[in-house]
């Protein structure tokens, strides 16, 4: 086996879906890199997202976590990209917004599991979420410019939706980090938890209380939520709209008025 093949293997190694119950764990499982995203874990974070849309097996949430316990995801592999002309640049960063995209675009919640570093790439992945909780251990920050380089898989789109265009230009132009207590009080953070058994734990409960929900309506808020940011207020009104009529043509949208009046519980589809 030549030494590219065996590299092939370890990366495809690298990114594991597991289920548990109604929760799907996407796991980055590369600890001796810190998770750095090689741009083989970024094709396997495509592909995965990518499954998980065709076919969720039931699961109504998804968590991306780091292996190790030391960093969810430290950046991207520089490594890898030392030796790369502007062209091949490019064909990473466009990989890295289609993993970005596939996150956003999955009818799915998807929370961000940050224990440790969440820098760079590792920071644009968490932001393609749908939240992210972390635990007191945890930092943030866009360090490229240290580099010569700057975000290239939308930390300059996500980051100022996220905490404000004054903040973000701040986190991006200094490529200072950020502790937990400032990432709450940004409100980049949702929910701090002490340690990692913790955050699991507090992720796995919120996808379970998202789970009673309508999938269906859960889907289309966030779907509506995604490709409404940063649009005009009449642009993003009208999808809205469109998406509340959406929902008037499901059979959620039947059974939980019925239930209400009926003064029942809903028995939602794949619930």
């Amino acid at each position: 086996m030549s030494d590219a093949e065996t590299a092939d293997q370890h990366e495809d190694a690298a990114v594991r879906v597991e289920r548990d119950g109604r929760v799907a764990i996407v796991t980055i499982d590369r600890p001796a890199s810190l998770n750095a995203l090689s741009v083989g874990v970024l094709t396997e974070l495509e592909r995965s997202f990518a499954r998980l849309a065709d076919d969720l097996q039931g699961a109504r949430g998804v968590l991306l976590v780091g292996a190790g316990g030391r960093a969810f995801i430290a950046g991207a592999d520089i490594r890898g990209l030392a030796s790369r002309t502007s062209d091949e640049a490019t064909e990473v960063a466009e990989l890295g917004h289609r993993v970005a995209a596939a996150i956003e675009a999955l009818p799915a919640p998807v929370i961000a599991c940050v224990d440790g570093f969440a820098l760079g790439g590792g920071l644009e992945m968490a932001l393609a979420c749908d939240l992210i909780y972390a635990t007191d251990a945890s930092s943030f920050g866009q360090p490229e410019v240290k580099l010569g380089l700057i975000p290239g898989f939308g930390g300059t789109v996500r980051l100022p939706r996220a905490i404000g265009a004054a903040r973000a230009k701040e986190l991006i132009y200094s490529g200072r980090r950020i502790e937990i207590d400032e990432a709450v009080a940004w409100g980049l953070v949702a929910r701090r938890f002490d340690d990692r058994d913790a955050l699991l734990a507090g992720a796995r409960e919120t996808i379970e209380a998202i789970a009673m929900n309508s999938p269906s309506a859960v889907g289309l808020a966030k779907r509506v939520l995604v490709s409404a940011a940063g649009q005009p207020t009449e642009v993003a009104s009208r999808l809205e709209i469109e998406g509340f009529e959406d929902a008037f043509s499901t059979d959620d949208k039947h059974e939980g008025v019925t239930a209400f009046l009926e003064k029942r519980e809903p028995r939602f589809s794949r619930s």
